[in-house]
């Protein structure tokens, strides 16, 4: 067996309604301002948007939102983030939605606790902290919410690039899988390819490492599930457990239960980059 270093961080809820304990979980991390960051209308539409504001509210938390995050999302919105931080003194940093969402939250919380342009640290600055980012997840996709990693494209250029620091875990997540009933069958689908290929980059490994009996057959069990679920999942849009098994894959796939990524050679995703 190699040897490596594990740590996972982050605190997990898991279950129906957990979005409503978002106040006392930032309230428990010190928090006295924070900034909802999220996406597009669909947060809004749903209610969840509301939810959580109000428990931050019943928590005795101040807030100021921010709303626009983009699937790869984009530097301009991450400036505009840190200014919002700067001038209303915000301490925590609560991410609503997917991995672009808190992929960006992760950015404006560099950016708010190093020194210079925050896409120094994009294209290869060490960072020396973080603020401190809590998500509530909707889409089951990224894994951006139990990993140490982010990537933030720049338009100018469209550069598109990944940081990785063990500053940068969420300090807590939400996993509720009732918020992924809605997804149209396309994000599904595509969240659900996100998960396998995550762990397809670990469980192929580079020449001359040698494989983990356990660690792969977790991984193969996972591909599985997913797999299994995936189909299910566009039939019975609305089942529970076919959402759960899903959501809790795809935190699983990129937190390196399933594989440390340094072993994998993660060319399809830079293809894709």
């Amino acid at each position: 067996m190699e040897q490596f270093k594990y740590y996972a961080p982050t605190k997990i809820l898991f279950g129906k309604n957990t979005e409503a304990e978002v106040g006392e979980l930032c309230k428990t991390q010190g928090a006295s301002k924070v900034l909802v960051h999220f996406g597009g209308s669909s947060a809004q539409k749903s209610g969840l948007l509301d939810r959580v504001c109000g428990a931050l509210q019943e928590a005795g938390l101040h807030y100021v939102t921010l709303g626009g995050v983009v699937p790869n999302p984009r530097l301009s919105k991450v400036y505009e983030g840190i200014e919002i931080c700067r001038r209303e003194k915000v301490d925590f940093i609560l991410a609503v939605g997917g991995g672009s969402v808190i992929d960006s939250a992760k950015a404006i919380g560099y950016g708010i606790t190093n020194p210079g342009d925050v896409w120094d640290y994009y294209s290869g600055k060490e960072p020396q902290a973080c603020a401190p980012i809590g998500a509530v997840l909707t889409i089951a996709a990224a894994g951006s919410e139990m990993s140490n990693a982010s990537v933030i494209t720049n338009e100018d250029g469209w550069l598109k690039r990944g940081l990785q620091s063990p500053y940068a875990y969420c300090k807590f997540a939400v996993l509720n899988p009732e918020l992924t009933y809605t997804l149209p069958n396309y994000q599904t689908a595509s969240g659900c390819t996100d998960i396998i290929v995550h762990t397809l980059e670990r469980y192929f490994t580079k020449p001359g490492v040698t494989p983990l009996a356990l660690t792969d057959g977790m991984a193969e069990a996972l591909l599985r599930t997913v797999m299994r679920n995936a189909r299910l999942a566009l039939q019975k849009p609305a089942d529970y457990d076919v959402r759960a098994e899903i959501m809790w894959a795809g935190t699983l796939s990129h937190n390196d239960i399933t594989g440390d990524r340094s072993q994998g050679d993660w060319a399809s995703h830079q293809l894709e980059h």
